[in-house]
Formats: C-alpha cells, structure tokens, sequence
C-alpha cells in the first residue's frame, strides 16, 4: 500500500527556548493519507470550502466564529475518511538539547519527528513524507530522516522525506487543524469558544477528552512522550 503523510508541528520554538515554569507543550502532527484517495480527500476538501466560501489558507490560528462551521465540517469530514492522524505531545518544560542531543536543538526536533513516524510505519508499505517548509541549520536534515527510517523498516520503503508549502496543502493545512486543537486542549485553553467548539467536535467523534491514546489507537492517536519512560 502506498501512504503519504503531512506533517506539521506546533510550538516548535520551544526546542530551542524551553519554558522554566512547565505547562507548555511542543505537539508534532500528521496526518496520514492512502495516496489512492489523495484526489478525491482533496475533491471533498474543496468542496467544503466551496459551501462555506473559504479560498485562503485555513489553519488552526484562523480559526473564527464566522468560520466555525467550515472547520466543523472539516472535521466530520476527517472522522468520515480514509484519513488518519497521528501526534505526538512533547513536555517543552523536560526536553534537554545538551544532555540527550549534542546541545543541537534541531537534532532534537528531527529525532522527534521519527519517533512520531517511526510508530506508524508497517512492513511492505510505501511512504512518502512531507513537512513544512523550514530553514534547518544543518543542511540534508531530510535526507537523514530519510535514511534512517529507511534503515529502521527495512520491509518498508521509504520513498521520500521531503518540504513543501503548507499554505499550498489542503491535507498539510487539514494536519494544522487537528494539531492544533490537541494543543489547545492539552494548554487547557478556554478563551476562545469557537475553537473549543471545534476541540469538542474532536471529542464528540473520539468519545473522549483529548489526551494520550493508547498505542493501538488507529483514528486520532496521541503519543504524549514521558521522559521516564511509558506511553
């Protein structure tokens, strides 16, 4: 089977700049996508847009009352789809560059990202990857993601790690909506109520508050990383 997987991550900044207080979370999503449906996921997308007349990049930050019922429909449309998605929630307040990374903060960013690949990745499939676009001050990042998970799932090819342009990316951009609504719940944040509305809307469909999955979970899992060890 060949599966394409949309990444992106929230809160990235706090690899390199970690809180001292606790209580903020670096969350790392993806959204994995049979790439036989591909077109028609990117059809039912469109059409969503089309009926709430939305043309520009949808995120989770533009998020709005008068938006709330295209990114509902978003959701209903994910839960209904081959789509999957998978994240894992990163503690920003234990993560420690120096002592577990060579003190190189986008080492550390990269080795999250395959420990969040990594569980997903199934003997005899085909997997291309896609990130947002990002500078990355060590050039051919990618190029070793890429190695070594190709090297970790040998059954498994690896075709591609690659950067694109998420504002050209419905599915990149769908990945930013559902990261983005497990960060708000896992900050515990209430402000604004359309984006709650659309956080209970995932949770109406889980069954569930937001919050670490068990491994086995296959729709919307959630890896919440424990430096001590455990899932």
């Amino acid at each position: 089977m060949k599966l394409e997987v949309y990444c992106d991550e929230s809160r990235q900044e706090l690899f390199s700049h970690p809180p001292e207080d606790g209580g903020q979370w670096v969350v790392l999503g993806s959204l994995w996508v049979p790439a036989e449906d591909r077109e028609s996921l990117k059809a039912a997308i469109r059409c969503v847009r089309d009926r709430h007349s939305v043309y520009r990049e949808f995120k989770w930050h533009l998020v709005s009352p008068s938006r709330l019922g295209f990114y509902r429909d978003l959701v209903e449309l994910f839960f209904k789809s081959s789509m999957r998605f998978r994240c894992l929630v990163l503690p920003a307040g234990e993560l420690d560059a120096a002592k577990f990374h060579q003190a190189d903060s986008e080492l550390m960013f990269y080795k999250f990202y395959y420990l969040m690949l990594q569980g997903w990745i199934l003997p005899y499939n085909e997997y291309q990857v896609f990130l947002d676009i990002k500078t990355s001050r060590v050039k051919g990042r990618l190029a070793t993601l890429r190695r070594v998970l190709q090297n970790a799932n040998l059954a498994s090819t690896i075709a591609s790690v690659q950067a694109l342009p998420s504002h050209e990316l419905d599915l990149m951009q769908l990945t930013d909506v559902l990261m983005g609504a497990t960060s708000y719940r896992f900050h515990r944040y209430a402000s604004s109520p359309a984006r709650l509305s659309v956080v209970k809307s995932i949770e109406t469909r889980i069954g569930h508050q937001i919050a670490g999955t068990p491994r086995c979970e296959e729709k919307f899992n959630v890896f919440q990383f424990r430096p001590g060890g455990g899932w």
